[in-house]
């Protein structure tokens, strides 16, 4: 792909995965052999003070290898595709203006999307709206609004989880504000990203083996002090289980806890099964993704070759 004056696009280089795929791993080792930066494309990294529930890179990955869009907000903001489209293709010009090749690394698959073909034009979000929603699924519950959803827009239902109530509200929000479906929407996009994008998906052959890396981690995590970081965000007065930070994967389980509605063993399990389903979330989004060459986290050496011949072919 050329611009029009016949000049190549700068390349980049998307690295995707569902969690505990072992994208950083691969990344630290790119950094290692390739001129690359990275960003990374994780709406959970973003907040800072949310560190071992997030698998956030730690201080010596970071020293080896930094990642650019991480501790950018704090967990009372929201954080949209907008927002990151903005900051990625300014962290991109600017990898690109020294010289360098931007390595996007991250399991939000929205994200990728957003930046690959350009932002579609939904409504602004309507707090009205949003309220009349939120009040209908506390006395209804979610799995009935998902129900509307399918009679409303069967697309995003079908990939849009019962237990995602943010997405979910979302996707029925542009419909009672705009008369038209998030499927219809999303159909028209924005300007496509103008660089030479060489994808990448990272997972294990063997889903047994994402799960079980799944729970080993979460045991780590609570090992290293997980229960103790999201208690100084529970005492926050400014945070809430509402929050997009707070809704995260982990410390959505964890607040429960905190808040005495479940107890411990209850947490870890909730804990484990929500890691899960995001996982099969982000597997769902990949099998479908367009042009991309998957990797065997099994086998990194083998992946970090096909990595190092699709780049510099």
């Amino acid at each position: 792909m050329t611009e029009s004056t016949g000049t190549p696009l700068p390349q980049a280089i998307f690295l995707m995965g569902p969690t505990a795929s072992g994208k950083t791993g691969l990344a630290i080792e790119l950094r290692r052999r390739l001129p690359v930066e990275i960003i990374s494309v994780d709406s959970a990294l973003i907040y800072r003070g949310m560190d071992i529930g997030t698998a956030k890179p730690g201080k010596d990955e970071l020293s080896i290898a930094p990642h650019r869009l991480i501790d950018i907000r704090d967990p009372e903001q929201a954080y949209s595709a907008a927002d990151f489209s903005r900051d990625a293709l300014a962290a991109m010009a600017e990898i690109t203006a020294s010289g360098r090749v931007p390595l996007l690394v991250g399991g939000t698959m929205l994200y990728f999307k957003a930046l690959l073909e350009g932002l579609s034009p939904l409504p602004p979000a309507d707090p009205e709206v949003r309220e009349r929603i939120s009040r209908e699924a506390q006395a209804k519950g979610w799995e009935a609004l998902h129900l509307k959803l399918q009679e409303i827009d069967p697309v995003s239902a079908g990939r849009i989880h019962p237990n995602d109530p943010q997405r979910l509200s979302r996707a029925l929000e542009v419909f009672f504000v705009s008369g038209k479906t998030l499927t219809e929407l999303t159909k028209t996009s924005g300007e496509a990203l103008p660089y030479r994008v060489h994808q990448f998906a990272i997972a294990p052959e063997n889903r047994r083996l994402l799960h079980q890396r799944i729970e080993q981690r979460f045991h780590q995590m609570l090992a290293a002090g997980f229960e103790r970081e999201a208690r100084v965000l529970f005492l926050r007065s400014g945070l809430h289980k509402d929050l997009p930070s707070i809704r995260s994967v982990g410390y959505r389980q964890m607040w429960s806890y905190l808040s005495g509605e479940i107890d411990y063993d209850e947490m870890i399990y909730r804990g484990i099964c929500a890691t899960r389903q995001l996982a099969k979330r982000q597997m769902t989004w990949l099998r479908g993704w367009p042009s991309v060459h998957w990797l065997d986290s099994d086998k990194p050496l083998a992946a970090l070759d096909k990595v190092l011949q699709v780049v510099s072919a």
